[in-house]
């Protein structure tokens, strides 16, 4: 092989990415079968998760599905786990998959609704502090009754769309302008410059509101994530049930969480705080007044129709009339249908954004049946059950929580559920010790999963999304905005179970 060809490949792999990370990749792949070889499955399989994470970490120096893929891909030809427990674990998510595929396009085109409503809001809503307790309270009482990847993607389009209008003028285009790309900032004229940056801050931080929010109201209620249904199924809570068992440490959560909320705005530390610059503030009242000068019979259709859609997707998905995904097709065909978007071309743009993650979810499902298959959590489940009753409830927090940073919140509250199942099945532990141990494992794979990315779905979700290259949004980034949060939600999630179990 010649030089040119060599140094084409070399080129050509993974893309624009630094040289290092380049370097640092092929190390791993180089590194996996030696420490297979000299130090087992057990230890490899931890140094796996480890590089997984790396991936996620550098997400914006290139997309992790590519090094992350090649890893999954490695494992698999190495024997740490087969092509059939990664298919067992995409199926046990398939609910997630559909939801990806098609609620996220949902919600993209319901765009024009989103930024109508939530320009209104922030624009009325002048306290930088009312306003991210307001983004945390309607995401937490939201993922209590839908789904926190729904909810994100909600997010996700109004960051987009309001970033994109700035950026616009910002590079001296018109609101109008089609081909603008408000990812490069080159034509970004130099009086914009600083306040596009503190306008990056201020997304940033009412983003982050927002996703922890998810978090906390998506451990209220039997709906609020996928592990809950599955622990209300195997201890038999009903709907009420289940948030009557777990409100006193829920709520006491809750309320820790937005007064955590309240104390960043208001300090300004681990990066929030960032006001909405004056000058991106009468932009976005100059598009408003622009939009209301434009808008016909035809708009004004547009947007009458996307509410009563909007009316029937949060129905939809209270009543939980279909899985989530069907539900989110369901509103594809009704908004396509009844606002004129009938090209192929045009439905495609709306897929753009969740398949990419899609891939990358089934990825990680791939680093879960690595977990699953060489049993890396077993010494800390069999220690945890191993303890004392009056102490287990309290570690099963602390174990779920540092296990659910690491890998995927269901698989771990699956492998928990199951294990404390069998104990009580088995007569080791009465009905009441279960059901204790049952809430330590709904809150601990919740709450501290907020840490990182990786603990939560809507989390990584955020991460890879298109809006986080845009508002400068990385791994470290969300991880130290993550800090106070992780540790007054888990601080009292804790005491809670300590005090209440």
């Amino acid at each position: 092989m010649s030089d040119t060809t060599a140094n084409a490949l070399w080129m050509n792999f993974l893309g624009s990415s630094p040289t290092w990370y380049k370097k640092t990749i092929v190390a791993f792949l180089l590194l996996n079968p030696l420490a297979l070889y000299l130090l087992g499955p057990f230890v490899t399989g931890w140094l796996l998760i480890a590089e997984f994470i790396f991936t996620l970490a550098l997400a914006l120096r290139c997309y992790p599905l590519q090094p992350g893929g090649l890893l999954a891909i490695e494992a698999i030809i190495l024997g740490m786990t087969s092509p059939q427990t990664v298919f067992n674990e995409t199926a046990a998510n398939f609910e997630v998959i559909l939801l990806l595929m098609f609620m996220v396009a949902g919600i993209y085109f319901m765009k024009e609704l989103l930024l109508f409503v939530f320009t209104r809001i922030l624009l009325k809503v002048r306290s930088k502090v009312l306003l991210s307790l307001l983004f945390s309270l309607v995401a937490a009482f939201l993922s209590a009754f839908l789904d926190a990847l729904t909810v994100t993607a909600v997010l996700i389009s109004v960051g987009v769309g309001f970033f994109s209008v700035y950026h616009k003028v910002a590079s001296g285009k018109s609101f109008a302008s089609e081909s603008h790309d408000h990812s490069v900032d080159d034509g970004v004229h130099a009086n914009h410059r600083d306040d596009l940056e503190q306008f990056r801050a201020f997304l940033r931080s009412l983003l982050m509101h927002g996703a922890v929010g998810t978090a906390l109201g998506g451990v209220c209620t039997l709906v609020g994530e996928p592990q809950n249904l599955l622990i209300a199924t195997i201890a038999g809570w009903d709907f009420v049930e289940f948030f009557l068992i777990m409100a006193p440490i829920s709520m006491p959560v809750l309320a820790a969480g937005l007064f955590t909320c309240y104390l960043l705005e208001v300090s300004g530390r681990f990066g929030y705080g960032a006001q909405l610059p004056v000058r991106v503030r009468d932009v976005l009242v100059e598009f408003q007044e622009q939009e209301e000068e434009r808008r016909n019979a035809r708009s004004n259709a547009r947007l009458a129709v996307q509410a009563i859609v909007a009316f029937i997707l949060v129905a939809g998905l209270a009543l939980h009339l279909a899985a989530v995904g069907l539900i989110g097709l369901m509103v594809i065909v009704l908004l396509t249908a009844f606002t004129g978007v009938v090209e192929e071309h045009q439905l495609g743009h709306a897929f753009e954004e969740a398949l990419p993650f899609t891939a990358l979810l089934v990825v990680f499902f791939a680093i879960v049946a690595v977990i699953h298959d060489q049993h890396l959590f077993t010494p800390v489940i069999d220690a945890v059950l191993s303890m004392d009753s009056e102490t287990r409830p309290s570690m099963f927090f602390m174990a779920n929580g540092v296990l659910s940073m690491i890998s995927d919140n269901v698989f771990v509250a699956t492998v928990y559920i199951n294990e404390v199942k069998a104990a009580l099945d088995a007569g080791t532990i009465n009905r009441q010790e279960f059901d204790h141990l049952a809430v330590a494992i709904n809150t601990g794979t919740n709450l501290p999963s907020v840490a990182t990315p990786n603990g939560q779905a809507a989390f990584l979700f955020l991460l890879t999304s298109a809006l986080a290259p845009l508002i400068r949004l990385s791994y470290g980034r969300m991880v130290m905005m993550a800090v106070p949060y992780t540790v007054v939600m888990g601080g009292v999630g804790l005491a809670c179970v300590w005090f209440f179990l």
